[in-house]
This record gives C-alpha cells, structure tokens and sequence, in this order.
C-alpha cells in the first residue's frame, strides 16, 4: 500500500496509462534512468505524480530555475495535500560571490541578501525528510550544494516528551547551541522567549509556534501556538525541535575541526614563503585566524561553507554533505526538462570550482 495519495479530478488516459506502468515497473526493477519524452501540457507532471504513488518512494524533483520549481511545487502540492510537499532553493534575494580578478588585482567581497521566506522553506524540507516517509522536495540546482552535515543536524535536534524529566535551563541552552537566539520581545523565526516556567520556541521551518510548560524538572504540556495571537491551537505528545542552521557543529567536533584548519593554515604559509609569495602568505594569514577566531567565540563565521570538509570531517576530494545526504538509499530523483538541467548542474559545478580555484591560488581561501 502506497504511503502517497493522489488527488485529481481527472484519470490518466492517451498514452499516458503506458508511460505510467512501463516507468513504474521500471523504478520497481532496479532501473537506473529512464526518460519520459512528452511535448508542453501533454500531461508528463501528472503522470510523475502517479509514479510517485505507484512506486512509494521519497522524491526528489529537479528543475533548472526557481520559477519552473515554485510551478511544480503548486501542482505538487495539489496532487498530494496529505503528503509532504516541500520547496527547496537557493534563499538568497541577492547574491555576490567572493571573486578574485587577477589581471586587475580586484578583489570582490561575498555579499548576499537572504530570503527568510525561503530559508524557513528549506528547514521545513529538511525537517520533513529526517522525520516521514513521503515527503517529495521540489529543488533548483541549489540541491548540489553543501550545506552541512545531516547527522549533526540530526543528532543535535531537541527531542521533547511531555512527562519526561528535563531540567529548563539545560534546555534554553540547548537552544543556544542549535543557533537559536533569546528574545523576549520580538517572537520571530529561530528565537525563543522564557517566561517563568513556560518556553515558548518558533521552530527554523515553521510557521507556528510551541510552547513548552515546565513543572519542576518536568515537561509538564507541549502546545502549538499562533505567533502572532497566542491561540492555543492543539496539544502535543512529543516534540523535535531541529537547528536552526543546517551549519551547526557539536563542540567537540569544531574543536577536532579548528585544529585541523590550523594545520592546514601552516603547511598552506609554508608553501607561499617557499614560493616567495609574501602577501598571498600575509592575506591567507590574517583571514584564516579572523575566521578561527569567530568560530570559536560565536560558533558561525560568514563564509562558514569554506571550512565544511572539516566540519563535516570529509577527507579530501570526498562530496560535501548537500540536500541528497538527507534523502533515503532508495529514493526517485525526477529530472524535469532533464536537456536544460543537466548541461546545469555541470556548468554551475564547473563555474563554482574554477572561482574558488582562482581565490586558492592568490592566498584568500585554504584549498579545502
């Protein structure tokens, strides 16, 4: 029996009943891909959808541009409205990467806008996928990368059930170190505010809010909340509350992490002065301990993503941790008009290496 549930006012019909079975059967075989060819409005999104349901699998739907991907993301979500439809792309409004130009010796700071939106869409997507079964995430080539580690995001995420024993100060700083900050006043997305023995928190993906009442060393009552009203809108068993940043990093990891990048930075200053390359060595020198420094005191450092093959303890040329970690072994992965997207994926790979390559070379990033 099929976890996903179809809902339309229409059945398959033309040569749609075949396509369907044929790649069904296909999915069901152990077939490594297979292409569905079908001219605009011919009906290919639906037929996909029934795939989905007659195969049961996790689904990763692909697409070459956000608006292509917020389309599907709608004909998805009607198509399966008890299911977990989620939309995961890049979440910044703008975005400038760091850029070295060498023949004008012009350095280009990373510089981005993020959509809060966007980013609660992601943790939502994220959250989903580590907690059911059907889940389907509509992505743009954002999905190729990284962006932390899926068993520390995992592992790290407060788990609550009422009439457990829990003590309430240990759970506020709990808070703190999944990147969720204190606010009392302004109620917003990954913030939580105390009020005696009662903790309210608005979860990274969430639109709602919880509240989590304390008696004693005791989870008293878990309830879901509107943010804006205070409303009581139903009453929990459980609860799992998971980072706030897809970066978050046990203490003890980022301690193993930091030393390795020192490391890195001394055998990286090593090669510069051998070369005489005194103001790469002077550059990679200065950005490297201001970086350590930060991550130290505060636990995060723009340009976090830098240093993910440590903090994700990667060995070298290893594939950072991206959306596909969070995906099961044996999930679809839907590549819509697949002659744009992958020609995509490979070009925006390509383009990203040669970039950081160029920044490598002139002391402004390690080679990790």
């Amino acid at each position: 029996m099929s976890k996903f549930r179809l809902k339309a006012e229409y059945k398959p019909t033309g040569d749609q009943p075949a396509a369907i079975e044929a790649l069904s059967a296909g999915v069901k075989s152990g077939k490594k891909e297979q292409t569905l060819l079908g001219v605009t409005g011919s009906g290919k999104t639906f037929t996909m959808a029934n795939i989905i349901q007659n195969t049961g699998k996790t689904t990763l739907v692909l697409c070459h541009n956000k608006t292509l991907a917020a389309q599907l993301y709608s004909e998805f979500q009607q198509f399966f409205p008890d299911n977990a439809v989620h939309y995961f792309v890049s979440y910044f409004d703008y975005y400038q990467p760091e850029a070295y130009i060498a023949r004008s010796d012009t350095y280009i700071e990373k510089d981005s806008q993020i959509n809060e939106e966007i980013d609660r869409l992601r943790h939502a997507a994220t959250a989903s996928l580590l907690s059911r079964k059907d889940v389907i995430i509509v992505a743009s080539v954002s999905c190729i990368y990284g962006i932390g580690s899926v068993e520390d995001y995992d592992n790290m995420a407060v788990r609550l059930k009422v009439g457990e024993k829990r003590k309430r100060d240990k759970f506020i700083r709990h808070l703190t170190d999944i990147q969720y900050h204190r606010n009392d006043l302004d109620f917003a997305r990954g913030t939580f505010r105390v009020r005696g023995d009662v903790v309210d928190v608005l979860p990274a993906g969430e639109e709602l809010g919880y509240r989590v009442d304390f008696f004693g060393d005791e989870i008293e009552r878990i309830i879901q909340i509107d943010p804006l009203t205070g409303e009581i809108l139903k009453k929990l068993d459980s609860l799992s509350i998971y980072p706030s940043s897809h970066y978050v990093t046990p203490q003890d990891k980022l301690k193993v992490a930091l030393g390795k990048i020192r490391d890195e930075l001394d055998n990286r200053l090593k090669f510069f002065k051998k070369n005489n390359l005194l103001l790469e060595a002077q550059r990679i020198e200065q950005r490297t301990n201001l970086d350590l420094e930060m991550l130290e005191e505060t636990g995060f450092v723009k340009g976090i993503e830098n240093y993910s093959r440590y903090l994700t303890n990667r060995e070298p040329g290893e594939q950072p941790a991206t959306l596909l970690d969070y995906f099961p072994d044996d999930y679809i992965l839907l590549i819509d008009e697949s002659h744009m997207t992958i020609p995509q994926v490979r070009g925006m790979y390509n383009g990203d290496r040669s970039r950081k390559e160029v920044l490598v070379e002139h002391g402004f990033r390690l080679p990790s």
